[in-house]
């Protein structure tokens, strides 16, 4: 194989790709990154059986051939070498050799051959959504999978279709976020898990452009994202999500309108007194004439008043600081609405159009405080 690809062009190809190189295997193959360069095109793949992703890159093919490489090595080779054209050749015995300039790397590949490509999907069942739209349903959500293997159905997210709506739900047991949009077209009802880490390699390299658009494929064990260059396949989560429905209540007793960047940072304010680790609530205490925001720990105490409008009963309950500033900073609105019923029920943040919903359980101020 003979191939001569620029460094920008190759760079953020292994970048892409490099994704779906697992950190730690038994086969030493899906360690490496595979450079196919037949079918006059360049293709650079890399898959780790649950995670694949395939791009086509620009470059000339002067010897068709196919190599597999060491990714980590590939990348920080690539990487370093200087901003210029990248020659890429190998031999019979996968003996590869990398030149750039006055730079020159010799390095020992493995067959392409024994690579596992990416399975084949049925490409039937698809919806197209805007990439800059998915992108930002990612990041409103994602924050609230699990990291808890022992629940697999929690450490992704659920992606439901129904007609022309598209909705994204994760939660990790102590709070569920939900993200709402309309799509252009009216679909049959899709309702799949996929996995935390297939949604966050996917958004970190969507290139996200408002007016650029992505396909996303279905199947009975696999999606697939399909933008630009780039196809990413994953396996989805076998399993049947939770019903969160029974979860969402349109009831209230106490609702507060409240500036979002006020509320936050004044709750980013009072981490500052908490160690990592620590379980301090920060106490919100909602009266008539003020909402009072408190945080009592090793290091200290603080109080801040902050303007708020209320409707119906006063209250003071309890929340994970955490949680609360995970919701706020990915939501957009200048104001944000917060629901409440009790001390001890959950707390809903969303907007009229239902197009986001945060609910967030409360803590106990018993244990922490002594006293309601």
């Amino acid at each position: 194989m003979k191939i001569v690809c620029s460094k920008s062009n190759l760079l953020n190809g292994v970048q892409i790709v490099s994704k779906a190189v697992p950190n730690k295997t038994t086969m030493s193959i899906l360690e490496c990154i595979l450079i196919d360069a037949s079918n006059e095109i360049i293709t650079l793949t890399a898959n780790d059986m649950d995670l694949g992703i395939e791009t086509i890159i620009e470059g000339d093919i002067q010897e068709e051939g196919i190599i597999a490489l060491d990714a980590r090595i590939f990348l920080d080779m690539v990487r370093k070498l200087p901003d210029s054209f990248i020659r890429i050749e190998t031999d019979a015995s996968y003996k590869t050799v990398i030149t750039c300039e006055k730079s020159k790397f010799t390095i020992i590949g493995k067959s392409g051959e024994d690579f596992s490509y990416l399975p084949v999907v049925e490409k039937e069942d698809s919806i197209t959504i805007s990439q800059f739209t998915l992108k930002e349903m990612v990041r409103q959500t994602i924050f609230s999978i699990s990291d808890n293997e022992n629940n697999k159905l929690m450490t992704g997210e659920l992606f439901e279709i129904n007609g022309d709506e598209l909705k994204l739900v994760s939660s990790d047991g102590h709070r569920i976020s939900i993200r709402k949009i309309q799509l252009k077209e009216v679909y049959e009802h899709k309702k799949v898990i996929v996995p935390g880490k297939t949604l966050n390699e996917v958004s970190k390299i969507l290139p996200g452009g408002a007016e650029s658009e992505l396909t996303i494929y279905f199947t009975a064990n696999h999606i697939v994202f399909e933008f630009d260059n780039t196809v990413v396949v994953s396996r989805l989560i076998e399993g049947e999500y939770f019903n969160i429905d029974r979860m969402l209540s349109s009831d209230y007793e106490t609702k507060v309108k409240v500036n979002k960047k006020e509320l936050l940072n004044c709750i980013d304010r009072a981490t500052l007194l908490t160690r990592e680790g620590d379980r301090k609530p920060i106490v919100i205490n909602i009266t008539d004439e003020s909402m009072v925001l408190r945080i009592d720990s090793a290091l200290g105490s603080m109080n801040e008043d902050i303007d708020a409008e209320k409707q119906g009963r006063d209250l003071m309950i309890g929340f994970n600081p955490k949680f609360l500033i995970d919701a706020l900073r990915v939501i957009d609105d200048e104001e944000v609405e917060l629901y409440m019923v009790n001390p001890k029920a959950p707390c809903f943040i969303r907007n009229e159009e239902h197009g986001y919903i945060y609910l967030i359980l409360p803590v106990s101020l018993v244990a922490n405080y002594g006293r309601n």
